[in-house]
């Protein structure tokens, strides 16, 4: 089956209130994590994972870093407007240039209470070693589902630093409250580097940098990719089937030695920390895949426009070239193209049906019902997701972004 026919509730289950986490515990690393292998289920923490994982084992973890993307202006008459920032406008094409962007910048944005904004701008005061910085916001034009905003400021800090300076992190919806200080840390993973994603890649929230050492002495070996994270992540599905949901792009980021990385790592258990990081990797597989068919076909000039993976690419691209060819093909487009560094967008969706190339597990929170990613779960072992967040529902499991989590391991059929 096309996984356009899937119907989204096929993929449900009841989740009650009290098994959403709302805060993480004190300690990252005694998160419990359910390891599922070969259709047996266990229990352990994270804390464990040296001992857990084979020693030829590769992770993967998501860099990207959780900006504060939630801005609160002030109208003159007393009431407040939210901006939420959830990416740079279409005039960017990598959103670390764009968060690097000094004096103004247009980003696509939702409004809070965007039916009270009267002026022509909204202004906003920062402080900073006694100085004050105005921050204005001005609409640029409204779309269906957001609207683009002009930000200037009178200063030359770049847009990064002038959301960590007044920006709140955006805690996802579903925890329904207010982000508090302890936030900032506990909702970023102890390795974010690169500023651009606007929800944290959770699973690994798990992670400190005694376990990932402790890891390292076990000769338990990792790589850094980076996707930022979308407001798209919490996109509910809300067609009845798959074909009429459109999957949300997000930014990925690779060094061209992640991809050489890859190719040295031979047959070693690879295993993506988060959905993010899974989404990342297969989608370098497909890229390789596109060159190989675009040059089959004849094309000379190959951009970087032709090569991003788009929503249904796995399922209709019909090719049996190898996960390392497809890396190759990719690396060396690269070079040809003198691109230290692969920018671009994937909108890949993985669903039952879809056929892994590079990965054989993976490490993650527990999701929503009816979200692509518990489809993501659903492709990697099968119905046995029933059987796996049941269990987790009736042994005092947290779950969502501050919950425990699960490691995975690839269903052999």
């Amino acid at each position: 089956m096309h996984p356009k026919e899937l119907k989204i509730t096929d993929f449900s289950y009841t989740l009650p209130q009290e098994k959403i986490a709302l805060f993480p515990l004190a300690q990252r690393a005694t998160s419990k994590l359910l390891i599922y292998k070969n259709e047996n289920i266990l229990e352990n923490t994270y804390e464990n994972l040296p001992e857990i994982l084979p020693a030829d084992t590769h992770l993967i973890f998501n860099n990207t870093r959780v900006v504060e993307a939630r801005l609160i202006f002030k109208k003159t008459n007393g009431g407040s407007i939210e901006i939420f920032c959830m990416e740079p406008d279409d005039t960017f094409t990598d959103i670390s240039q764009a968060m690097q962007q000094k004096r103004t910048a247009n980003w696509k944005c939702l409004v809070g209470g965007a039916k009270k904004w009267k002026e022509e701008f909204l202004i906003k005061p920062i402080t900073l070693n006694g100085e004050t910085i105005i921050l204005s916001a001005k609409i640029i034009e409204k779309k269906n589902d957001y609207f683009i905003i002009n930000f200037i400021w009178n200063n030359d800090l770049c847009f990064s630093e002038i959301l960590h300076l007044n920006g709140l992190i955006p805690l996802p919806p579903y925890l329904n409250r207010q982000p508090d200080e302890k936030d900032k840390t506990s909702y970023q993973t102890t390795y974010a580097s690169i500023d651009g994603s606007v929800a944290a890649p959770t699973a690994g929230l798990h992670f400190t940098p005694e376990l990932i050492n402790r890891l390292s002495l076990k000769n338990i070996s990792h790589s850094f990719a980076t996707l930022h994270v979308g407001a798209g992540t919490f996109k509910p599905v809300k067609t009845d089937y798959m074909k009429d949901h459109e999957m949300h792009a997000e930014f990925i980021e690779i060094p061209d030695n992640f991809i050489e990385t890859l190719l040295q790592l031979n047959n070693k258990n690879i295993i993506t920390v988060g959905t993010t990081s899974l989404r990342t990797i297969e989608s370098l597989y497909w890229m390789g895949a596109k060159i190989n068919e675009l040059t089959k076909a004849g094309h000379t000039i190959i951009t970087i426009e032709d090569i991003s993976v788009q929503q249904w690419d796995p399922y209709e691209i019909y090719t049996n070239i190898t996960t390392r060819n497809a890396l190759l093909l990719l690396l060396n487009w690269m070079k040809e193209n003198h691109l230290k560094k692969l920018i671009t967008k994937t909108q890949i969706i993985i669903a039952p049906g879809y056929s892994f190339k590079i990965i054989n597990g993976l490490i993650t929170n527990f999701h929503q019902p009816q979200s692509t990613l518990l489809l993501l779960v659903a492709a990697l072992i099968g119905d046995k997701w029933k059987s796996v967040y049941q269990y987790a529902l009736t042994n005092d499991f947290r779950f969502l972004s501050y919950g425990d989590g699960c490691l995975l391991w690839k269903s052999s059929t």
